[in-house]
């Protein structure tokens, strides 16, 4: 981690302008399947079936630590310009939406029904849309942070295309799981310290798994993830 330098070395301000965009959880998974029961009785899928649900507490369930790391850490650090959102959600097929939209089971079924693939025009025509409004919100000089997979072009080729230099994600993502990230990013809001941002089109998307992180109090984790 690195809370005073950007990534050309230099110091980073800490009136720059950043807003986040975060990889979607898997809508299709086990997790995602207990609350779209009509008969799960807890507090979430009732909401899915009554008025809704916001879709970030929905995927920080779905994904677990890794979602509700990079909620956290989006929430902590996002500093949008001109009354641009800090942060949106990167989904299969409704663009980019705010983690605070409720969402019923029907509509984030419909925000599901594709793949999440640089080639499939069902999540990739919604995404650069969306993407190309939030670029003339933020203009020329706001950070956008990648939180997601760096490694494949699902969320790095549509992007890229759209922000340029703007698109950045943190150094220290490369190499690491996803459980690891999620866990990084929490220690990181516990500590008001940000990560180290790099140029998606130029950084090191790839590398060495670090060390395992050192055991955190899991109380207080669990308080900084909400």
């Amino acid at each position: 981690m690195n809370g005073s330098k950007s990534s050309g070395g230099k110091p980073r301000s800490d009136t720059a302008k950043r807003v986040f965009l975060l990889s979607p959880a898997n809508a299709g998974g086990a997790r995602a399947k207990l609350i779209l029961r009509d008969a799960a009785t807890f507090d979430l899928p009732r909401g899915l079936g009554n008025g809704g649900s916001p879709l970030g507490e929905i995927f920080s369930f779905i994904s677990g630590l890794y979602f509700r790391g990079k909620l956290a850490y989006a929430n902590a650090f996002a500093a949008p310009p001109n009354d641009a959102p800090g942060i949106l959600v990167i989904t299969a097929c409704g663009g980019l939406i705010c983690p605070k939209t409720l969402m019923t089971r029907e509509e984030l079924c419909r925000i599901s029904a594709a793949a999440v693939d640089a080639n499939e025009p069902k999540y990739r025509l919604p995404l650069e849309r969306d993407a190309q409004r939030l670029a003339a919100q933020i203009g020329a000089k706001c950070e956008v942070v990648l939180l997601g997979s760096i490694a494949t072009p699902k969320y790095v080729e549509p992007l890229l295309e759209v922000f340029g230099d703007r698109l950045v994600f943190p150094a220290e993502f490369a190499g690491r799981g996803d459980m690891s990230r999620g866990g990084l990013m929490l220690r990181c809001v516990r500590d008001g310290v940000q990560l180290s941002y790099v140029p998606v089109g130029t950084g090191q998307r790839h590398g060495v798994r670090p060390p395992r992180l050192a055991k955190s109090n899991r109380k207080t984790m669990k308080e900084v993830s909400g």
